[in-house]
């Protein structure tokens, strides 16, 4: 069992050039690059408040992943073994934050759609990522089953939350409840944060989730109703148009933070805040004032 748990000696024979490119693709639905294009568009084109309850569970379950790896400190593999190296660094490797997320994000999403396709959709792309872990060599087999295991107990609670109507009647309370839980949130993880370790990255995430909500506010202030969409091709041209300026805006705000010589968190933590306010409010906004959606 041990052999099995840690010994990534079977993972050699299987890689192959084209096989790598496979992975490398599903391992990127891993990486915050694609959390920050996947979120946005979905709040855009699909259900505005599906995608908030979406972005609190991924917000919630990546912290939870951050806390255990540096409470457990389990080493990665070998890095004779590992294909993704630079992207993963200094970070421990128990629990898998892949699995984890994936998990919890496209069986929520499965959970909320209610069909079959969802459900295939889900476990095909849930797969893909947890096996990329072990292909790529960054995560042995207990990191993963650690990682689903925690996903599936996420969705489990939400599930429990949305049931009971907690969440319904949280979403009753006014919009400052929010952010004063996500305020008081950020400060506290380097309270709670074992082995003394620093949870700058994490904390960016929070930032995000507190401007996405105060976006999201000030968006249904201003458009109660869920928005009336174009025509398939414009909802195309506002995916890929509001997801080019959020990359210009990241990029704006990080270079003028290390030019203004911020510490680089201070610069981090700015620009996912605002990358939030701009997905919620900003880009739905601009999309109303030049009447693609109403």
């Amino acid at each position: 069992m041990e052999k099995f748990l840690h010994d990534l000696s079977w993972v050699i024979p299987l890689r192959s050039d084209a096989a790598t490119v496979v992975f490398n693709g599903f391992t990127w639905l891993g990486y915050a690059p694609f959390f920050l294009i996947f979120l946005p568009i979905g709040y855009w084109l699909w259900n505005r408040a599906l995608f908030t309850r979406l972005a609190v569970l991924i917000a919630v379950t990546a912290v939870l992943n951050g806390w255990l790896k540096d409470f457990w400190q389990d080493a990665r593999p070998d890095p004779a073994f590992q294909l993704d190296a630079e992207r993963v660094s200094d970070s421990y490797g128990l629990p898998s934050g892949h699995a984890q997320v994936a998990i919890a994000m496209w069986f929520w999403l499965a959970y909320e759609i209610r069909r079959p396709w969802a459900w295939a959709v889900a476990v095909f792309l849930a797969a893909g990522v947890c096996f990329s872990r072990l292909y790529l060599g960054v995560h042995d087999v207990e990191d993963v089953l650690v990682g689903i295991g925690l996903g599936l107990a996420s969705i489990a609670v939400f599930a429990v939350l949305v049931h009971e109507n907690i969440v319904a009647r949280w979403r009753l309370l006014p919009a400052w409840m929010d952010f004063a839980v996500i305020i008081a949130a950020i400060p506290l993880l380097w309270v709670i944060w074992p082995n003394e370790r620093e949870p700058d990255q994490i904390a960016a995430i929070l930032f995000l989730l507190l401007g996405w909500f105060a976006g999201a506010a000030m968006d249904r202030k201003a458009s109660p109703q869920d928005p009336v969409l174009p025509a398939w091709w414009l909802q195309i041209f506002m995916a890929v148009g509001g997801i080019a300026c959020g990359i210009v805006v990241r990029e704006v705000l990080g270079r003028t933070g290390v030019a203004i010589g911020l510490p680089d968190a201070i610069t981090a933590y700015t620009v996912f805040a605002c990358l939030g306010l701009y997905a919620t409010y900003v880009a739905p906004t601009i999309f109303r004032a030049l009447k693609l959606m109403k």
